[in-house]
């Protein structure tokens, strides 16, 4: 039976900020349940405003493991002024710089989940070079450049255990969404034909791999 986020769980969810859909966060609570099991921490990259840290936190605390999450809290790309995907809300009016660190903070408070959350605050190609724990479960929602998408596979990938799960969200294959998608989906082709992945589950543009050898 596939597990499924309580029901105060899924409500914070939907009422977070953020893009992610019900159905790929039902995909996303399912694997962070199931690679809890292996009693190793879960983490993702790209936090925002905590929407998805909400799944993550709720199968952490479900595992009696840690959730992770790492973002320097600028915003990617998208979401910069001018940009379709930029919310005037998550700008510092002190720095003129987005700031999406008190909303996430916020977002966690309300959902009763902060103890169960570690919010790393950085770059996540200068977090992953001073981490040396194994993990569980990685979720590369980062930046969708090429530099970006690649750093976070380059990164953190690596670090899972065997069995472990690698989730990539925004995985467009259509030549179309070039900006919106198609980075996260050539690292998900090369996640594949590295040979250190199989494919376990696809829930729109969320794709889960299971990591089975050693060729990252």
């Amino acid at each position: 039976m596939t597990a499924a986020p309580a029901p105060e769980i899924l409500a914070a969810f939907e009422a977070a900020k953020g893009f992610m859909p019900v159905d790929e966060g039902l995909a996303l609570y399912a694997a962070a349940a199931a690679a809890g099991r292996l009693g190793l921490p879960l983490l993702e990259v790209g936090t925002y405003c905590g929407r998805s840290t909400i799944l993550l936190a709720g199968a952490a605390r479900a595992a009696r493991v840690t959730a992770l999450t790492v973002d320097h809290h600028r915003g990617s790309e998208e979401q910069q002024p001018g940009w379709d995907y930029h919310d005037p809300e998550t700008v510092d009016p002190g720095t003129g710089l987005m700031d999406t660190l008190p909303t996430f903070r916020r977002t966690l408070h309300r959902a009763g989940l902060e103890e169960h959350v570690v919010a790393l605050v950085g770059r996540s190609p200068q977090v992953a070079k001073v981490w040396g724990t194994p993990l569980g479960l990685v979720f590369v929602d980062g930046g969708h450049t090429d530099e970006h998408a690649n750093a976070d596979y380059e990164g953190w990938a690596p670090h899972l255990a065997d069995g472990g799960l690698l989730v990539i969200h925004d995985v467009f294959p259509h030549p179309a969404d070039e900006f919106t998608g198609q980075a996260p989906y050539r690292v998900y082709l090369r996640a594949l034909a590295s040979g250190a992945f199989t494919e376990v589950s696809d829930t729109g543009s969320l794709r889960v791999l299971r990591r089975t050898g050693t060729g990252i």
